[in-house]
């Protein structure tokens, strides 16, 4: 576990932490940090943990074991110093629809005790891309653009450190794309843990996957890292313009070339598997131009997070 941050650190730090409801262990010993500006990824299945460790973190409920601090501050012992530190978007969003969106955010605004209240709800509404709704009534918004209200609740009292909780759930398509787009554009600038169940988001908007299962930790790496672990190898996608026999053979003698699969050798498609953190595209692009092959792709394939995921929810820990 890295040391501890300081004060003026925007991390997540979560140490040894344990949830306990009677009998049943929600949370076991989960260790983590999410780095100042980075977007990380909070995965798993159903039950797994997730809103348990939402909930701990924004201060909702206190942990049976371990420690979690927030931008340097412990949860239970500093919780208003968290609570003044934290923009928290809730799978349902608590919207006051007979309030006009303006109104709902002074509302939270002073709430947080949000000096400057105007400057703050403008500028909480340009960055949500809602300013041109700040008179319409919440009831007569879209989902997408409620989302967005809720988002811009989160970010009234310029929190360092966000947590959002399924934040495109029921959106459709567009609105998906502009919730996305807005989450990448608060990174940098904010601390971001988002938990969804929508896999394609978590690739495109997070630079750091963590996956829960059965209230423990069983996987946390970049997408691209986690398929070559789970894999146990890394794979090449290799086509050249002249397929001859020996293609394969030639490719092995490659130092960290484990083995070669003709995926279709009468268009010239190989792939080729060698060991866990080495690259050998240079050498292989070397090799196909040096022996007139014609090269014409050549590229890492890696398995699919959904892929990954459900291999990790569904059979042993990768460590």
């Amino acid at each position: 576990m890295a040391e501890e941050m300081s004060r003026d650190a925007a991390t997540i730090e979560v140490q040894n932490l344990s949830k306990d409801y009677g009998d049943f262990q929600a949370l076991r010993d989960v260790s983590f940090q999410v780095k100042k500006g980075e977007i990380l990824g909070f995965l798993g299945p159903n039950g797994a943990g997730k809103t348990t460790a939402m909930r701990i973190l924004t201060g909702f409920m206190p942990p049976s074991s371990g420690t979690a601090r927030v931008a340097g501050y412990d949860v239970f012992d500093e919780s208003i110093e968290v609570r003044k530190r934290i923009g928290y978007l809730p799978e349902t969003v608590p919207l006051y629809t007979e309030m006009s969106v303006w109104d709902y955010l002074d509302f939270a605004a002073r709430l947080r005790g949000v000096k400057d209240r105007d400057d703050a709800i403008e500028r909480a509404m340009e960055m949500a891309n809602i300013a041109e709704r700040a008179d319409t009534l919440i009831g007569k918004l879209s989902k997408g653009f409620r989302q967005r209200v809720g988002i811009a609740q989160a970010l009234v009292h310029q929190p360092e450190v966000l947590i959002l909780d399924e934040p495109t759930i029921g959106l459709d398509p567009k609105q998906i794309i502009d919730v996305r787009n807005l989450i990448k554009s608060l990174g940098g600038d904010h601390t971001i843990l988002l938990s969804t169940h929508i896999l394609p988001e978590v690739s495109q908007t997070c630079s750091r996957v963590l996956i829960i299962n059965d209230g423990k930790i069983v996987a946390e790496d970049t997408p691209t890292r986690l398929s070559a672990r789970v894999r146990g190898a890394e794979h090449i996608y290799l086509q050249v313009a002249k397929s001859v026999p020996e293609i394969p053979s030639q490719l092995e003698k490659i130092k960290g070339v484990l083995g070669v699969e003709a995926k279709d050798a009468s268009s010239g498609v190989f792939e080729i598997e060698t060991t866990l953190g080495t690259d050998r595209r240079a050498d292989i692009a070397a090799m196909t131009v040096q022996r007139g092959w014609g090269l014409l792709e050549l590229r890492p394939v890696g398995m699919t997070l959904e892929e990954v995921f459900l291999k990790l929810t569904t059979e042993e820990t990768v460590g």
